[in-house]
């Protein structure tokens, strides 16, 4: 386990490709460490279906000659030399692109925030079986729980390493913890199916295993016998871990790369009232423990806690240094980084809570729908058209009642988010958190 923590390999690898950059003829250059370990075991009916570990290291070198860059990825690092001379040869016959660069030195980061990222107990397989076995007894033990699509439980480390040749150089860790089942109930065409997980950065904030298991035991009981519903426009609600999707398409939407390319339906929205007044959005990549917290950014940017909308009002795009520079603007340390050059994207995004308890928010429903689950990506990225595949459970005077399956929501997600309204039932489950959400006036289509 020491040797997996100690980066100080990596940082002197990641230096030593800038530097044969440099040697090479680059102009200017940075280079990505990346180191993953990870252990899972999945198990089923009670008995181990699997066990993988696996661990390496990743090289990612980006150099650039004038206006011109290339980038070259390797998974070992014998000879930095000839990788460099490759990547410098690609850049001088890559076309000129006017917004690549290295992040402005000014931007840089110069200290590091204690995020709490890592924790150091290291799971053998015995415990990781023994996790996902009792997680799945216990989905087992439901009644109406009549099979198992299997229970996995899982361990892993990542972390990164940037040097670049204008003086940055940072690396941070992070663990994570993971355990998930999904439960059968029924038998023949009858059957449902439905699922509970928990993710976090310390296995003593994991949910129990008997808590993941007898969740999704009571949630695919709960779906037995589902009834199609009639084509009707009526409210429809969002449980917290499906109104994550609805955030989700507004990360898409307000993606700088998105914006750059005039793809997006919110692309002139900036400074304007999206959502209903109350509504307010934050990513935060300094969250103790957050699943996407990081102390930098893909190009060493330390970037600022965002309020992405307020009260409403739309006022960010999330930007990296190349996408910022094409719109006229600053990166707001939004960086995302592989091996590749980097791109926009977010870290731990919230919704924030609103003032309705859900219970207040389901009896002023007469009659409409409250979704657990969505499928497929029917969202037109350009026009905000939303159409998803749809199951859940009906309401009827303000009760939630039978379960329903088969259908459609659609609508527009500029309308969509206009009329949104939260619940006051925030789940920290994931890298993006939403409490329960509802939108009046969706078509809901069915047989």
């Amino acid at each position: 386990m020491r040797d997996v923590l100690d980066q100080s390999d990596l940082e002197a690898k990641a230096h030593r490709l800038v530097e044969a950059a440099k040697r090479a003829g680059a102009d200017r250059a940075d280079a990505v460490a990346i180191r993953g370990v990870s252990l899972s075991v999945g198990v089923r009916l009670g008995a181990v279906e699997d066990s993988e570990r696996s661990e390496g290291d990743d090289f990612g070198l980006r150099v650039f000659v004038g206006r011109r860059f290339a980038t070259v990825s390797a998974n070992t690092l014998a000879n930095p030399d000839e990788i460099a001379t490759r990547a410098v040869a690609m850049a001088r016959v890559a076309p000129e692109d006017p917004w690549a660069d290295l992040i402005e030195p000014e931007r840089l980061a110069r200290a590091f925030a204690d995020l709490d990222l890592l924790d150091p107990s290291t799971p053998s397989a015995a415990e990781l079986t023994e996790r996902a076995l009792a997680c799945e007894d216990a989905a087992r033990a439901v009644a109406g729980v009549t099979n198992s699509g299997g229970a996995h439980a899982s361990w892993s480390l990542g972390g990164m390493v940037l040097a670049t040749s204008h003086g940055f150089s940072g690396a941070w860790l992070r663990s994570g913890h993971s355990l998930s089942v999904t439960a059968v109930a029924g038998e023949g065409t009858a059957m449902q199916r439905d699922w509970e997980a928990s993710s976090k950065i310390h296995a003593a904030d994991l949910d129990t295993p008997d808590r993941v298991g007898r969740s999704a035991g009571e949630r695919a009981v709960r779906r037995l016998n589902p009834r199609k519903v009639a084509t009707v426009t009526a409210p429809v609600i969002w449980e917290p871990r499906a109104a994550t999707g609805l955030v989700g398409h507004l990360l898409g939407a307000i993606n700088g790369a998105a914006i750059a390319r005039k793809t997006s339906f919110l692309k002139d929205r900036r400074g304007t009232a999206v959502f209903a007044p109350g509504i307010t959005i934050v990513d935060d990549p300094y969250r103790p423990r957050g699943l996407a917290s990081r102390p930098f950014d893909g190009e060493g940017v330390a970037g600022p806690v965002l309020k992405l909308v307020e009260d409403g009002v739309l006022n960010h795009w999330l930007l990296d240094g190349a996408t910022a520079r094409e719109l006229g603007m600053a990166s707001n340390g939004r960086a995302s980084r592989g091996t590749g050059s980097p791109s926009p994207g977010s870290t731990n995004v919230t919704l924030l809570a609103g003032t309705v308890g859900r219970d207040d928010m389901l009896k002023s429903v007469k009659s409409g729908l409250f979704v657990t689950d969505m499928i497929g990506s029917g969202v037109n990225g350009i026009t905000g058209d939303y159409s998803r595949g749809a199951s859940g459970f009906w309401i009827e005077n303000g009760e939630v009642t039978e379960a329903v399956s088969e259908i459609t929501v659609a609508g527009n997600l500029a309308d969509m988010f206009a009329r949104l309204v939260a619940a006051d039932d925030l789940e920290y489950r994931f890298a993006v958190a939403a409490p329960s959400l509802m939108i009046e006036g969706l078509t809901i289509a069915g047989r």
